[in-house]
């Protein structure tokens, strides 16, 4: 007789949550990403992905236009997590995928987030969908060794 099958891995999940098209939808989005990581206790960096996230939302906010909420879509698998933010603006982020010809101006307010979204995730990039675009990265699982040291 066969025991249960123990994965080390989180198994398949994801969240799908409207938020409403405002400033506010950024923290409410951190918080959603960290409960969502950490109540599967998924091996993705819980920094990292809170960061990404609230820079997807911001920019979400920032740059569309309207009242139809953003949402939020997590998904965690055994390779890692993917994090996607739907608009209403199909226009794709203009940095997120291009070749980086300029270091941002360290004096400018504003800039530096789909950068960020590039050098921290694994991969990025946009897709469109029926009602705008979806925005995207993903973060690889952390392997087990470096989320213990300390």
């Amino acid at each position: 007789m066969n025991g249960p099958v123990v994965h080390d891995s989180p198994a398949p999940a994801s969240w799908r949550v409207a938020l409403p098209h405002a400033a506010s939808a950024v923290p409410v989005a951190r918080a959603l990403v960290r409960t969502a990581l950490a109540e599967l206790e998924h091996s993705a960096d819980c920094d990292t992905a809170e960061l990404l996230t609230a820079e997807l939302v911001a920019n979400a906010v920032e740059h569309t236009t309207g009242e139809t909420p953003i949402e939020l879509v997590v998904e965690l698998l055994p390779t890692g997590c993917q994090v996607e933010v739907h608009d209403p603006d199909p226009m794709p982020p203009f940095d997120l995928t291009r070749p980086v010809l300029d270091a941002p101006d360290p004096w400018q307010e504003h800039g530096r987030g789909l950068l960020l979204i590039r050098a921290l995730s694994s991969s990025c990039g946009h897709r469109s969908t029926e009602s705008g675009k979806a925005v995207w990265f993903r973060l690889p699982v952390i392997p087990a060794q470096r989320r213990h040291a300390g």
